[in-house]
């Protein structure tokens, strides 16, 4: 049996934002990015007191690629230029095209601000091809119940995007992915084992947002990203203790990559084209 080769461990990267504690799994200096990935922060997990100034994230532009926000813990107030607002509860995910250009703000509803409470959450960028950066965009909010699960014995496997072939049948997440991705959330309890396979030619982000993991020889933890060979094959994980984490895959994207700030673009003239376009009101406003 094929098994993707794990071929190093990268630890995250200690970068808070404001009062926020975040680890950036990347991109770092070890590890620039999981191509079509380009980025992951950690946030988390803590606990705000009552009469906080709640999560840091106000009205900000993107452009040229996709974001993907897990909440684990906490609520997510979401605002965008396109009108798309919701408030998401642990466990459920919010998708964003950014496309030819957006702005949004990632924020506390009012109750958090007053009252504090867990947090914990990821965000997750992934690249679009050129000919999809300029892609109108768009907002996709998604709580546990609208996502694909599938309960084994000892895991929950919720599906977000793309296609898992299951007792083999073709299982689909509800998330629209316009590149293919296959994004997920999976959650073991203690001696729980899942045989995970993954097609050839993608690359494989496995990262573990709490617990212990066993992949093969290695023991995966939170704050680390294991970096796999693209051959494809199938991965035994045992769970050490209860544990949750993100499998993603997608098809690398063999284009170059120039990014500045909130923008992913492919020359340095589409990056000063889109700071252009953001001064002049072309994304639109957030209130």
């Amino acid at each position: 049996m094929e098994t993707p080769q794990l071929l190093r461990l990268v630890p995250a990267h200690n970068e808070p934002v404001g009062g926020l504690h975040t680890q950036r799994a990347f991109p770092t200096g070890a590890l620039p990015d999981m191509n079509p990935f380009l980025f992951l922060n950690h946030h988390g997990p803590q606990i705000y007191p009552p009469d906080n100034a709640g999560l840091p994230f106000g009205p900000h532009p993107h452009k040229g690629f996709e974001t993907l926000t897990f909440i684990e813990e906490g609520p997510l107030a979401h605002r965008d230029s396109t009108g798309g607002s919701h408030v998401s509860g642990p466990g459920g995910v919010q998708w964003m095209t950014a496309g030819s250009g957006i702005v949004h703000a990632e924020v506390s509803p009012p109750e958090f601000l007053r009252d504090g409470g867990p947090t914990h959450m990821l965000q997750l960028w992934m690249n679009l091809p050129a000919a999809l950066k300029g892609t109108s965009p768009s907002y996709q909010s998604l709580e546990p119940e609208q996502l694909t699960t599938l309960q084994g014995e000892d895991w929950t496997w919720q599906i977000i995007s793309g296609e898992l072939q299951h007792n083999g049948e073709p299982i689909q997440g509800p998330a629209n992915t316009l590149t293919g991705l296959f994004t997920s959330r999976l959650q073991m309890n203690a001696g729980g084992q899942v045989d995970l396979h993954v097609p050839s030619n993608r690359t494989l982000l496995l990262y573990v947002v709490k617990g212990e993991v066993n992949c093969g020889d290695a023991v995966l933890k939170p704050f680390a990203t294991p970096v796999f060979d693209r051959a494809g094959g199938t991965l035994a994980l045992e769970a050490k203790e209860d544990a949750t984490l993100l499998v993603c895959h997608g098809e690398p994207i063999d284009e170059p990559v120039v990014s500045y700030g909130p923008f992913v673009m492919n020359t340095e003239e589409e990056i000063r084209t889109a700071f252009q376009e953001f001064r002049s009101g072309q994304y639109g406003h957030v209130e």
